[in-house]
């Protein structure tokens, strides 16, 4: 355990115990104020004396900003990877007590640890990790050496079925996996994002995975790989390491992978099939590629693949769309069988033979001869134990192009499993009980393929490849349920409904069609649908588990039933937009394609002059993910989608399962269309629940912009990142270029435009410059004196700064396109090259011909409270503001670098931002944060996935708040039945 700081309480704040600090954090949801039953609805909205106080901006100085949390304990100095966040039994907080006298006793060496920053030289100070700050504190974290587990198996008495997991059934944006379970075994075929996230809803443990393996190598089949060996990394003291399996070599994935996830998560990979020399030049690790590769092989089930690769000829057809350099152009056939099921055992047979009861006749079970003990003779198996029954066999198919379709037609390794004409099984093949097709319906319809199907005789067909029937039902039960009652409540913020219906699809392809003569049963592939193998009694589909499909109306009538004042809550939210509520006696309108005029009903607020003449097509901002660390039922991982319609659109990170949100806020058809507009990606740090569904996005624009001119897509980003985006390049293409953040910070913005020509580069060359961005780091954000050379090192070479010129110029030009006259990074205080943005747009003339302001937005990243996001927060239109933790948890924030909701909204109030949008809250808050100060509610709110809010609606944004708080009233803790890891949930 670690050892806690003593640092004397700061005046205005006295120190709060452990233990009270404990009971906040348990009861904060019972405060009064918050309660439904205190407040009593009108046709006006009620107004809590608290809010008619007008706030002073005196009252919120920047130096008092940071003061409340300048003076807090650091936490300890030991700090291994599984103390990143807490069991809901086994807080830090609990680990303080009774060691602050220890700690006073390690004199200035651990006092140090809390390194703090001047702030204008008053001696007021920020409290932070620094360790943490500077990725210093792995050094300090226990090594681990994962290993794979070794299982008892037991073949003789064994449960084992195959079950869909429905990845991305309903969006259709990755392929769906599957899961082989036994008793103590479970393999995993495909790993798509939002994997780990139905996973965590439907209570499936993934604790006990052996093998990964990959139909294809590539973000469509991958993209939740990396989430998920992180989590299985995290998992008790040892952590879990499994064997992951694909047809290339995995060498491309696990580099891309190293920047984020330890190298001991990744220590097992199987690659087959054929590889690439270091020429690019295939060679194969076998003689004969289409034979059977045996992957597994033990007591309780063998597993082969089969590649399928088009010819090199074929590949090189553009139409296709097909590139031969590509690890993810291999596809696989996999194939599971389970031995055969002995005979029973006939007792009379073996007395007959003179066996005694006992040892022998388990070894006969076995399989093993023994000897008579009454005759001279050997007794085998197959004189006491009925006929064998085979065992079954599952294949998995994916087929994705009409290119691999002619491959598989002509494998001659498939044949033993072929029935012959007439449906009958030869006496020496073997019967296939159940395949899964996860090949697109595009290639299932076809004739040959169909005609292919027919050759299994009576096998059970399951079709998982993006049927129709799939969209209906939602992956994500929990979260659809939430959009729905949001959507009820306040569709102009919520506009998803959670549920769609087939009318509202017909743009998607259709599902299969008549099958050709001979093809046996077929289903659609639906979410837990199971194909039993063991017990033999079963053998056949299981539809039990299946979730029933939900309409939204029933959902609706719950809300409803359970609180019977949303109906009115509804209507009065409705109003603000109509324009017809009262409050007070005076009437608040809004003009038509205007925001609000007036807000009699808060503290004068006057209206930003960005927001005069606004119209509902300037831009909106869409929170695709408000989570932290790792994808919760309730919430996705951080993304915020910033919608500019006709000019396209901007992505500040892009968490594992953005594609996802992106199709359930517009629709499969509309995600497309935005994921083309988009002009430039963000990415804060390198931390993998901010940047891991990065590829799945660029290989879509990759694929939907095929054959069109365009340009690559421009990340910007931390410069760990480009390792990974380079590495994953050679998996497949996602047409993109890379720039550094440091790039774009206002220093290096200024340097570049003002020093273009050749003498900038050659003074750096010399020796001459010094890159001001370090000077501004050293004297603002960190401690005097102190350089973060570990943090920073140099601020770049030479032959660095010139290859971003032209990147540079590149993201002028889509900007200006876009109608943002400004990007701009700056540095936080979180880990290692972790920055926010704030993003300026230009200037535009309205209809008399008056300039107008452009807006401004600023997005805080992951961070402590700090000088560089105050600074570039001044006069923002909207602050987003990562805010973790509730206020009680102070501690927790400082440890992990992240920030409380009330330090959030002070940096707000210290900015000068006109609204705050609080995000990333930690998955202990399941449904709705903690929130106890409601002195900042005047210009806050919480923000909710698929939450979209307008910028001419931001003069309405306090207003919904209080209705969430109250809809959500009670459900601010954990629910003890969730199944949430907090190891990682704040990571």
């Amino acid at each position: 355990m670690g050892i806690w700081v003593s640092v004397k309480p700061f005046r205005k704040m006295p120190q709060i115990t452990n233990l009270r600090l404990l009971l906040l954090s348990s009861v904060n949801h019972h405060h009064p104020l918050l309660r439904r039953k205190t407040l009593s609805f009108s046709s006006s909205f009620p107004v809590l004396p608290h809010l008619r106080k007008p706030i002073r901006s005196s009252e919120f100085p920047l130096l008092t900003t940071f003061s409340s949390y300048s003076k807090k304990p650091l936490i300890k100095n030991s700090y291994n990877k599984n103390s990143r966040s807490f069991h809901r039994k086994k807080s830090l907080l609990r680990d303080t007590e009774g060691k602050s006298s220890s700690s006073s006793t390690k004199g200035g060496s651990l006092a140090m640890e809390e390194t703090t920053c001047n702030a204008n030289d008053t001696g007021e100070s920020i409290g932070f990790n620094r360790k943490r700050a500077e990725g210093r504190d792995a050094s300090d974290r226990p090594k681990k050496n994962l290993q794979l587990k070794v299982r008892k198996l037991n073949p003789a008495n064994t449960i084992s079925y195959v079950q869909i997991l429905g990845t991305g059934m309903d969006t259709q944006d990755t392929s769906p996996s599957v899961l082989l379970f036994f008793d103590k075994q479970r393999f995993i075929f495909n790993a798509g994002e939002g994997l780990q996230r139905f996973c965590t809803e439907h209570k499936i443990k993934l604790s006990k995975i052996d093998h990964i393996f990959l139909s294809r190598v590539c973000s469509e089949t991958a993209g939740g790989l990396p989430g998920l060996l992180l989590t299985l990394a995290g998992i008790g003291d040892e952590g879990v390491s499994v064997n992951v399996w694909g047809p290339s070599d995995l060498k491309y994935l696990v580099d891309a992978m190293k920047s984020f996830i330890p190298n001991a998560a990744m220590v097992n990979t199987r690659s087959f099939g054929p590889r690439n020399d270091s020429n690019g030049a295939a060679i194969s690790m076998f003689r004969k590629f289409d034979d059977p590769l045996i992957l597994i092989d033990d007591e309780v089930v063998k597993i082969s693949a089969i590649v399928l690769r088009p010819s090199q000829s074929e590949v090189n057809d553009p139409e296709m769309g097909l590139d031969e350099t590509k690890p993810a152009n291999l596809s696989v056939i996999y194939i599971c069988e389970l031995p055969e099921i002995k005979g029973k055992f006939d007792p009379k047979k073996a007395a007959s033979l003179g066996l005694r009861p006992g040892r022998k006749y388990r070894e006969l079970q076995l399989g093993n001869p023994v000897k008579s003990d009454r005759q001279d003779i050997m007794v085998h198996p197959s004189d006491v134990l009925g006929p064998s029954v085979p065992g079954p066999i599952a294949l998995l198919i994916d087929c994705p192009t009409p290119l691999h379709l002619q491959q598989l037609l002509s494998v001659q390794s498939l044949t033993p499993y072929y029935a012959d004409t007439a449906g009958n099984v030869p006496e020496d093949s073997k019967t296939v009980n159940c395949i899964i097709h996860l090949s697109p319906a595009s290639v299932t319809n076809t004739a040959d393929y169909q005609l292919w199907m027919s050759r299994f005789g009576a096998a059970q067909h399951i079709m998982a490849g993006h049927q129709m029937k799939n969209v209906e039902v939602p992956i994500l039960k929990a979260s659809a349920r939430i959009a729905a009652r949001l959507n009820y409540l306040c569709p102009n913020f919520f506009p998803a409904p959670g549920f769609w219906s087939l009318q509202h699809l017909k743009c998607l392809p259709s599902g299969l069609k008549d099958l050709a003569p001979g093809v046996g049963e077929t289903v659609s592939a639906e979410n837990l649908l199971k194909f039993h193998f063991r017990p033999y009694a079963n053998l056949g589909l299981d539809k039990s588990g299946i979730p029933n499909l939900t309409s939204r109306s029933v959902i609706i009538d719950e809300l409803l039933s359970e609180i019977p004042e949303i109906a009115d809550w509804s209507q009065q939210l409705n109003q603000l937009w109509s324009g017809n509520i009262e409050t007070n006696g005076k009437k608040t309108y809004m003009q038509a394609n205007r925001g609000m005029t007036e807000e009699p009903w808060l503290p004068s607020s006057a209206l930003p002059d960005c927001l005069e003449d606004v119209t509902r097509d300037d831009m909106e901002i869409v929170f695709l993910g408000t989570g932290s660390s790792q994808p919760s039922k309730y919430r996705n991982v951080t993304s915020i989608f910033i919608n500019l319609f006709s000019k396209g659109s901007l992505l500040l990170d892009c968490g594992e399962g953005t594609l996802g949100q992106l199709k359930r806020r517009f629709g499969v058809e509309g995600a497309d269309e935005a994921v083309r507009s988009l002009r430039c990606i963000w990415i804060s740090h390198i931390h993998a629940d901010h940047h891991t569904g990065l590829a799945r996005i660029l290989a879509l624009r990759s694929s939907l912009l095929k054959g069109v001119p365009h340009e690559p897509l421009i990340v910007v980003g931390p410069r760990q990142l480009k390792r990974y985006l380079d590495a994953y390049q050679r998996l497949e293409n996602l047409d993109m270029q890379f720039l550094d953040c440091r790039h774009t910070t206002e220093a290096s913005l200024e340097a570049f435009d003002s020093n273009e020509d050749d003498a900038k580069f050659q003074k750096e060359k010399n020796g001459n410059s010094i890159h001001p961005e370090d000077e501004r780091v050293d004297s603002n954000l960190f401690a005097r004196g102190s350089r973060m050379q570990s943090y920073w090192k140099r601020p770049g070479s030479p032959t660095e700064n010139a290859a971003a010129l032209p990147i540079l110029k590149s993201l002028k030009k889509v900007l200006v396109e876009a109608g943002v006259e400004t990007l701009i990074s700056f540095p936080v205080v979180h880990c290692p090259q972790a920055f926010g943005v704030a993003l300026k747009a230009s200037n535009r003339i309205n209809r008399v011909g008056k300039m107008i302001p452009g807006w401004k937005i600023v997005y805080s990243g992951d961070t402590r409270p700090c000088p560089e996001l105050v600074k570039a927060s001044s006069g923002a239109t909207v602050l987003i503001h990562e805010a973790t933790f509730e206020d009680s948890l102070v501690d927790e924030a400082i440890a992990r670098n992240h920030s409380t909701t009330k330090e959030a909204m002070e940096v707000g109030d210290s900015s000068g931002a006109y609204r705050v949008i609080l995000t990333h809250f930690s998955q202990r808050y399941p449904k709705i944060p903690s929130f106890d100060d409601v002195t900042h509610m005047h210009k806050m709110c919480i923000a909710f996935d698929l939450m979209s809010v307008n910028l001419a609606d931001l003069p309405l944004v306090p207003r919904v708040l209080r209705y969430l708080q109250l809809m959500f009233e009670d459900q601010t803790v954990i629910d003890e039945s969730e199944d949430v890891d907090f190891e990682t949930a704040a990571a």
